[in-house]
């Protein structure tokens, strides 16, 4: 009997979203609940991507010296942290993006959070991760206003460049690369078999094959590890309580202000990659995604600072959302947050699990690459699309070109980061950073100089002219608007059959001017004549059966009629609304454009 997929249910019991039009290629949607199963083994996935992840704190915990006790305190602390964020954003509200996006330990931190607790201990990460939320919280209330310097292209070139930043780790995870460029055929062998069970399934799988694509992968990987006897720290497994409570650190508050300002500069710059996750997982929920969306974004953000600032109280590891997952929820073609949020249940318990942490952290580290090479395929391409989502001129090709060129320059040459003052080091080494910071920039820059008011005169007694004129004029202010490439290609249709209609309705019209004005939400394109206003009627083409039984002087003006019906229909059907009227001495023709 074939597969018969059970009907997900849609609960209005979480905070509303904005509305969004369901995608048909996904298979549980935003607000959809999948049915027990398929929430747990998805919700399951996520967590062991995630805690896969937890690598970030061993590693900072490594360069503390933290002892076995405190760096269990410390992943401990940590993964509720993540159970915490991983709930308000998948809960929403005011508090939180509303969307699925589980959370992992920040990877900018490392080195600063290892140096703070080997200098004043596990204590010392509650500065560290008070300071971080606090400077999130402010900044979900300050970003939302900045829609006109946050457009897409700007988190197309943040997500963009974090895929390309993932290249480097997730192929030598993924092949075993050394030093001198060696590869190790075991671990090559391992990945690759990894990302190909993941890959096919996601391609050619059946329903249920695609939900669990990740899983089958990282079992796939993890049994032929075992089988080349490549699994290694099983024993550490006997070493840990099998439950063990978060342990409560004293806090240090007499942490090097310097330490601090570095901590809230770069919290300050992980939100670039909060809102570019934001961005990519809202386009993936809404099939007539057009913008960001700023109160989810500000959420999204917020419910990052919140749970830093909630978790630093147990010495946790600050955290931010894990790209890894949005590319589980692409493979699994799920985003419900009902997956969110079993997941945070999930994490809340393994916190208490030492030994199921623990083995997680135990995943083959090509199994782990396998899947980073999947995360960066999907981040640099989804990056793309949000770039050309919009139209652009010379200024957006220069703002985005030179933004990746010093983005990813860094990753080629990390030795330019020396050249900065000593103070901005750790943020001119981080292409991602530079990067969004480039493109916000320049984003600001050349919008100076740029009208969102644009008028040209156009030749009334010309009618291939004045379409020519018309058309370049939507074209070229649409790339310098940066409106949606969508949108320009309407307006510059149906400004052809308005300069057609105008010209073709008699009564002494005659074009004069076309206007235009651009804001985020509206574009409005106005073609000027004199004579009369249009005549607009209910837009529907009046066909007349007798043609052929009148005479030709009769002939004439009903095909008119029927031309000018047609002409309106097509007006109709390319605008979102179409008005005409008298302003002063010219009559007008307004198209207007949701956007």
């Amino acid at each position: 009997m074939p597969f018969q997929r059970d009907k997900p249910r849609v609960f209005a019991g979480l905070p509303r979203n904005p509305p969004f039009r369901r995608p048909h290629d996904l298979v549980y949607a935003s607000n959809e609940r999948p049915p027990m199963v398929a929430l747990t083994g998805l919700a399951l996935q996520h967590v062991a991507t995630a805690l896969a992840l937890i690598a970030y704190v061993l590693a900072s915990a490594k360069i503390a010296g933290l002892d076995a006790d405190g760096t269990r305190s410390m992943v401990t602390a940590t993964i509720l942290g993540m159970a915490i964020a991983t709930f308000l954003q998948s809960w929403g509200g005011r508090m939180g993006s509303g969307l699925l996006l589980v959370h992992m330990p920040d990877p900018l931190l490392v080195l600063l959070s290892g140096m703070v607790a080997a200098e004043y201990g596990v204590g010392g990460l509650v500065m560290v991760g008070a300071v971080n939320g606090l400077v999130a919280m402010g900044a979900g209330f300050v970003v939302p206003r900045l829609r006109a310097i946050l457009p897409p292209t700007v988190a197309g070139v943040v997500v963009c460049v974090a895929g390309l930043s993932l290249i480097t780790p997730a192929l030598t995870h993924t092949g075993g690369l050394n030093g001198t460029g060696g590869v190790d055929a075991m671990d090559a062998l391992v990945g690759g078999a990894t990302l190909a069970v993941i890959v096919a399934l996601s391609i050619w799988g059946n329903h249920q094959a695609k939900l669990f694509a990740l899983l089958a992968g990282l079992i796939v990987g993890i049994g032929l590890s075992a089988a080349l006897g490549q699994v290694e720290g099983l024993d550490a497994l006997t070493k840990v309580p099998v439950i063990a409570p978060p342990h409560l650190p004293t806090p240090v508050f007499h942490i090097d202000p310097g330490v601090l300002a570095a901590v809230a500069v770069l919290a300050l710059m992980t939100q670039l990659d909060t809102f570019g996750c934001v961005v990519l997982m809202h386009k993936m929920n809404d099939a007539d995604w057009r913008r960001p969306e700023m109160r989810m974004v500000g959420g999204g953000i917020r419910a990052s600072g919140m749970a830093n600032f909630l978790a630093a109280w147990l010495g946790a590891y600050p955290t931010a959302i894990s790209s890894a997952n949005i590319a589980l929820s692409h493979i699994s073609r799920s985003t419900s947050r009902w997956i969110g949020l079993a997941a945070a249940a999930l994490l809340g318990l393994a916190a208490f699990l030492p030994q199921v942490s623990l083995a997680l952290t135990l995943i083959p580290t090509p199994v782990i690459g396998a899947v980073e090479v999947y995360a960066a395929a999907y981040l640099i391409v989804s990056g793309v699309e949000l770039i050309a989502s919009r139209a652009m001129d010379s200024r957006g090709i220069f703002m985005v070109g030179i933004a990746f060129v010093l983005g990813v320059g860094l990753m080629f040459m990390p030795e330019l980061s020396k050249l900065a003052p000593t103070s901005l080091q750790f943020i001119a080494g981080n292409g991602i950073i530079v990067a969004g910071l480039t493109a916000i920039t320049l984003n600001l820059l050349f919008r100076l100089g740029t009208s969102q008011r644009e008028q040209q005169a156009l030749p009334g007694d010309d009618p291939a002219t004045a379409s020519r004129l018309a058309l370049a004029f939507i074209e070229e202010n649409g790339a310098r608007w940066s409106a949606r490439r969508e949108a320009v290609r309407r307006a510059a249709q149906a400004a052809l059959e308005a300069v057609e209609a105008i010209q073709t309705a008699g009564g002494g019209r005659q074009l004069q001017a076309i206007r235009g004005s651009f804001d985020e939400f509206n574009l409005d394109i106005e073609l000027l004549h004199a004579g009369p206003p249009l005549q607009l009627g209910d837009g529907k083409p009046h066909a007349h059966a007798e043609l052929l039984d009148i005479d030709d002087h009769a002939f004439m003006a009903a095909l008119d009629e029927t031309m000018a019906g047609v002409a309106q229909v097509l007006l109709r059907r390319l605008a979102d609304r179409v008005s005409s009227g008298i302003r002063g001495e010219q009559s007008y023709l307004r198209l207007h454009f949701d956007h």
